[in-house]
C-alpha cells in the first residue's frame, strides 16, 4: 500500500493523517481528493504541499467520473470525506445523505473497479447512539439519533455490503470525539477555546452533563493506520481515547489552561435528540498493537497553545459562512437560555 487515495484530506482529521503517513513512511505517496467545502482548507497542509509524494486533486466524492480518474494507480482508499457536524445536520440533512451515503457508494464502486488492496471507511462512535452503561462494542446494535449519525451508519452498511457482495477488502473504524490542531471552529473544543480567548460567553447545551470520550487527533490517525495495515477485511474497529468527561468538566479544564473565569460559561437551549453519553470498547484494535500515545492533559494544553499561536488561521474562518452558521445555530438558543425556555 504505497499509494493512498485519501478522500477529505484537506479537513481536520484527514490533513493530520496525511502528515502522519508522510512522516512515518518514506516510500508512501498520497493523493488528497477533496471538494474543499467550508471545512476543507489547503492551509491545513501548507507545510507539506511541496512534498513530491503529495498530490492534491479537487473533486467531489459524489462525482463518479472524477473519482474514477483520480483513484487510478492507488493501492488503498481511506475515506474521511463526510459532513460531520451534528448541529448542521439539523439544518441541512440532505447534504449529509448525499455525501455520507451516496458519496460512500461512489467511492466503493470506484475502489472495486480499481482493484484496491484496502478500502477504509472512517466512521464515528455516534452510530451506536447514547450508551447508558458500559461501552459499545463493534457488534452492538446501531441506534443513531441524528441525521449525521444515521447517514454515517448508512455509509457503514454500504461498506459492509460491498465486502459481503463483492469481496471488496473493506475495513471500518469508528472514532470517538477528536481534538487537536486545524479543527474547524464549529466543534466543541475550538469553540470553547476561541470564545475564551475573545472573552465571549462559552455556550454549553442544557445542563452541560453530556459525556464524550475525547481523543487526540494523532492517536486517531495512528489507530486508523493500524486498522488499515493490520486489520482483517470485513471487520470494524473502535478507536477511542478513554477520556470520558462531561462538557462542564471539559470547559473547566480549558478555562484553567487559559486563565479565564468559570463565569464565562453560558447555558443555552439544548439541541433536539442530544445523546447523553458515548463510550466505546477499543480492545479489538488494541489487540493489533495500538494504544493512545498522547496523555489527555498534555494534548489538551498543546491544542490550546496551537490556537493561541495560530490566530491568523482561525480569524479568517470566523468570518462569512461561519458567522452565518453560528447565528442560525446558537443565537436563538442563547436567547432561549436567558429566558429559561
Amino acid at each position: 500500500m504505497r499509494k493512498l487515495f485519501i478522500a477529505g484530506a484537506a479537513g481536520f482529521i484527514g490533513s493530520n493523517y496525511v502528515r502522519y503517513v508522510l512522516g512515518k513512511y518514506p516510500d508512501v505517496e498520497v493523493v488528497n481528493y477533496d471538494k474543499l467545502t467550508y471545512a476543507g482548507n489547503l492551509e491545513n497542509l501548507a507545510d507539506i504541499a511541496a512534498d513530491p509524494r503529495y498530490r492534491f486533486v479537487r473533486g467531489d466524492i459524489g462525482d463518479p467520473i472524477a473519482v474514477a480518474e483520480a483513484i487510478q494507480g492507488c493501492d488503498a482508499v481511506v475515506n474521511f470525506a463526510a459532513e460531520t457536524h451534528v448541529d448542521r445536520s439539523l439544518l441541512e440533512p440532505d447534504s449529509f445523505i448525499q455525501t455520507n451515503v451516496h458519496g460512500t457508494w461512489v467511492l466503493l464502486e470506484a475502489a472495486l473497479r480499481a482493484g484496491v488492496q484496502r478500502y477504509l471507511q472512517v466512521s464515528t462512535d455516534e452510530v451506536y447512539g447514547s450508551i447508558a452503561d458500559g461501552s459499545a462494542g463493534e457488534t452492538d446494535r446501531l441506534n443513531p439519533s441524528s441525521a449525521y449519525s444515521a447517514s454515517k451508519a448508512g455509509g457503514d452498511m454500504m461498506v459492509n455490503a460491498y465486502f459481503l457482495t463483492h469481496g471488496l477488502p473493506t475495513i471500518i473504524t469508528r472514532g470517538s470525539n477528536n481534538f487537536g490542531p486545524y479543527q474547524y471552529p464549529e466543534k466543541a473544543i475550538p469553540v470553547f477555546i476561541l470564545h475564551a480567548l475573545d472573552d465571549k460567553p462559552l455556550p454549553v447545551y442544557g445542563d452541560g452533563l453530556y459525556v464524550r470520550d475525547w481523543m487526540y487527533v494523532l492517536d486517531h490517525c495512528s489507530g486508523i493506520d493500524t486498522a488499515l495495515r493490520r486489520g482483517t477485511p470485513g471487520e470494524i474497529y473502535n478507536v477511542g481515547g478513554g477520556n470520558e468527561l462531561t462538557n462542564r468538566e471539559l470547559i473547566s479544564r480549558l478555562l484553567q489552561l487559559l486563565g479565564k473565569p468559570e463565569s464565562r460559561v453560558q447555558s443555552v437551549k439544548d439541541r433536539p435528540g442530544h445523546d447523553r453519553r458515548y463510550s466505546i470498547d477499543c480492545a479489538k484494535l488494541k489487540a493489533l498493537g495500538w494504544q493512545p500515545a498522547h496523555p489527555f492533559e498534555t494534548a489538551l494544553a498543546e491544542t490550546v497553545a496551537w490556537y493561541q499561536n495560530n490566530e491568523a488561521w482561525w480569524r479568517k474562518i470566523q468570518s462569512g459562512e461561519y458567522r452565518d452558521y453560528y447565528r442560525k445555530m446558537y443565537e436563538e438558543r442563547e436567547k432561549a437560555g436567558q429566558r429559561g425556555g
